[in-house]
Parts: structure tokens; C-alpha cells; sequence
């Protein structure tokens, strides 16, 4: 294994003040993300569907909502299951 070095300008990144807890915004961003099923998500957040589905309709205008509800029910790509 090789030692690897850094350039002299590299800044590294500051530690997350939530201590990378996955945040609301983050939650719809995967639910939003058409290659991220419900069972990743769950996996990621323990959060299940029927709870990810309240998130993003708390989260989320209306008409948006039904958008999103129209586009995933029923989509393979959200159901590992389903694949």
C-alpha cells in the first residue's frame, strides 16, 4: 500500500455538526432520486415507507406530492422486491 499525500492546499472538510445523522432534506433528496428504493432508504434511516410517504407529503406542495406519489406507486425501482 502506497502512502498517499495530499496537495499543499488541501483543506479537509470540517466534522458535521449533526455528527452525519441523514437530515429531512437528505430523506426527500433519496425518496426524490428515482434509483433509490424505499428499502435503501429504509436501510439507510430505519425509516419505512409509510413513514418516508408522510415526510415527503409534510415536506412538499401538494401538487408535487401527488407528482411524486404518481411516479413512484408501483415503480420496480423504488420496490427492491419488485426488481
Amino acid at each position: 500500500m502506497t502512502d498517499r499525500k495530499f496537495p499543499e492546499d488541501f483543506i479537509p472538510a470540517k466534522p458535521r455538526a449533526d455528527k452525519g445523522d441523514i437530515t429531512t432534506s437528505e430523506i426527500v433528496a433519496m425518496a426524490w432520486d428515482d434509483e433509490t428504493s424505499f428499502d435503501n432508504i429504509e436501510a439507510q434511516t430505519g425509516l419505512a415507507e409509510a413513514e418516508i410517504i408522510k415526510i415527503m407529503r409534510g415536506h412538499m406542495k401538494p401538487s408535487s406530492f401527488r407528482m411524486w406519489r404518481k411516479r413512484v406507486s408501483g415503480r420496480a425501482s423504488k420496490h427492491a422486491e419488485k426488481l
